[in-house]
């Protein structure tokens, strides 16, 4: 608090330590109205007898005006307010309060022009405060004789203003005050757009992430599912269910160690590649492995340096993949240095289920994830979430899914709100997939013999069996599918051919298995060529089609669209 005296009579040691206490006291964080409250607290130490904050509305948000004074009508924000000799200290406007800057006023000729201003004798009939009646009575009541207002600046752009005030017995301000008062402003100004770099790089990637998380889940015949995500933090946590073939799913939920746009930037590549992987109808431990080797090499490649500063710590993703079979009933799971998924059984049975976990992807450790296959019945609820979903979630959710009636997204939703009765402190993510089993009434099994008479008997069976699901349309366009990869598997393969027919939401998937694992590719054969026009006829003929591997040999399949025969042919799900 000033004492009575001159400005001039202070020592240079008390404008040292003034200096010295913003040093020390002014950007211990990246919030923004905190760092207005430590420069209003400072302020008041030995300089000011109250110290008000305003910042522009724009940089509140992360965003700043472009260079140079601040044109027209101007409205800034209270920041931080503080009082030498009170808690509270006297304000027309309360911290949060937005009000527009008067024309003629200190506070606007102050980023009207980036000059700070000294006003030695401040007097309620002054032309600017008859303007401001409220303003003008609250400096007669508490006596205010004298101001400083400083504009808020970094390399010419406008943050906002301090504005200093001097009550009753305080010596005015003087020139030598006005110095102090400036380079007190302009350290904080430094450490308030640090404070609002971190707000926008915080604000770009909460919205990147809201667009990298999928907004809606769609509808597939192996099970049904919901999910409540509790965004707070940029921290790059993310979930993803994905369509495989053979009716199949993989569920995947990951989150990264970081926080900002760096983690962000590793949560976009981290999903992409598992989606990509997923597609080639890789297991779920071999999508782990090749993502890690993937971001070990990516975090190795890295420069020391960027921009003259230090890169943060190399990032690292946790993740969980688990992929549903509804036909087998049964879920393959791999966890890189994620929690594992919980389970409840129709009958309310709940228990985390006991799959062991690899190294974080990108961190220390060697690349492998062992996979655990559990058998799900129609009807269990698989849980899967982030870590901020401490301890055994089963017993809750089991609690929930019987308050709910069985529903998932009610009981997904109360999870959350009783795990955080106050709000999550970082991203909380719970997605839960409820099982379905399909049987004959949407699949159909054949084994054949590796003979080439066995192409005619799979177009026989699968025209027998489309009939069945009134799909009449499509036999044509089965039949010649289904000929053409069986006919393949006799010619490249030894031992029994299987087919396989599904009838998914949108689709009829057909699949040829044999024991080679030699990946059949398409050939554009000449025109007086007799043969190897087979897949191609399948890619031209199927929506798509695809090759996966298996302890066995391989898979070939290819799906045909419903929508040529209505999305209601066929029977009803399982």
């Amino acid at each position: 608090m000033p004492q009575d005296g001159s400005a001039a009579e202070r020592t240079d040691s008390a404008r040292l330590r003034l200096l010295e206490s913003g040093a020390a006291h002014i950007g211990t964080s990246l919030d923004l109205f905190r760092t207005a409250a430590e420069l209003a607290e400072v302020a008041v130490q030995g300089l000011a007898d109250v110290a008000v904050v305003d910042l522009l509305d724009a940089v509140l948000h992360g965003d700043a005006p472009a260079p140079g004074p601040v044109a027209g009508q101007v409205t800034v924000r209270r920041a931080a307010a503080a009082a030498a000799r009170r808690a509270a200290p006297p304000a027309v406007h309360a911290v949060g309060d937005a009000w527009g800057l008067q024309f003629g006023s200190p506070y606007a000729q102050v980023l009207g022009d980036l000059r700070p201003r000294l006003v030695r004798r401040l007097a309620a009939d002054d032309v600017w405060l008859r303007r401001d009646p409220e303003r003008a009575r609250l400096a007669r009541a508490e006596a205010a004789h004298s101001m400083i207002a400083v504009p808020l600046t970094v390399r010419g752009v406008v943050l906002g203003m301090v504005s200093l005030y001097r009550l009753g017995s305080s010596a005015a301000f003087a020139e030598p005050d006005l110095g102090e008062a400036a380079g007190l402003a302009a350290y904080a100004s430094a450490c308030l757009d640090n404070a609002r770099r971190h707000t926008r790089e915080r604000a770009l990637a909460r919205l990147v992430q809201r667009n990298l998380v999928p907004r809606r889940l769609p509808a597939h015949v192996a099970a049904e599912t919901a999910w409540t995500y509790l965004p707070v933090a940029a921290s790059g946590s993310w979930f993803d269910v994905l369509p495989l073939s053979g009716a199949r799913i993989a569920c995947v939920v990951g989150e990264i160690d970081g926080k900002g746009m760096a983690a962000v930037s590793l949560m976009g590549q981290v999903s992409t590649a598992i989606a990509a992987l997923a597609a080639l109808d890789l297991g779920p431990d071999e999508i782990l492995g090749r993502v890690h080797d993937l971001a070990v090499e990516t975090a190795m490649g890295r420069p020391a340096l960027a921009d003259d500063h230090p890169l943060p710590d190399v990032l690292t993703a946790g993740c969980v993949v688990a992929v549903y079979d509804p036909i087998a009933g049964t879920c393959a799971i791999a966890r890189a240095g994620h929690p594992a998924p919980s389970a409840v059984a129709p009958d309310g049975t709940a228990a985390v289920i006991d799959a062991p976990a690899g190294p974080p992807l990108g961190g220390p450790g060697e690349g492998r994830f062992p996979v655990t296959s559990v058998p799900l019945n129609a009807g269990s609820v698989l849980a899967l979430h982030t870590s901020s979903l401490s301890g055994d979630p089963a017993p809750v959710l089991a609690d929930a899914l019987r308050a709910a009636g069985g529903e998932l997204q009610p009981a997904c939703d109360a999870v959350l709100t009783e795990a955080f009765p106050d709000g999550p402190k970082d991203d909380a993510l719970l997605v839960l997939v409820r099982t379905r089993v399909l049987g004959g009434d949407r699949t159909a099994a054949w084994s054949l013999r590796n003979l080439p008479e066995s192409a005619a008997e799979a177009r026989r069976l699968t025209a027998r069996k489309l009939a069945e699901w009134g799909l009449h349309d499509l036999v044509f366009t089965a039949e010649l599918l289904v000929s053409e990869l069986v006919t393949n598997g006799v010619r490249y393969s030894a031992g029994e051919i299987g087919l396989r027919l599904i009838l998914r939401e949108r689709t009829l998937a057909c699949e040829v298995a044999d024991s080679s694992s030699a990946a059949p590719r398409v050939r554009r054969s000449l025109d007086d060529d007799e043969g190897g026009r087979g897949l191609l006829l399948v890619a031209q003929l199927a929506q798509d089609w695809g090759v996966r591997t298996g302890p066995r040999g391989k898979t070939v399949w290819a799906e045909l669209p419903l929508d040529a025969v209505g999305t209601d042919a066929g029977p009803g799900e399982g």
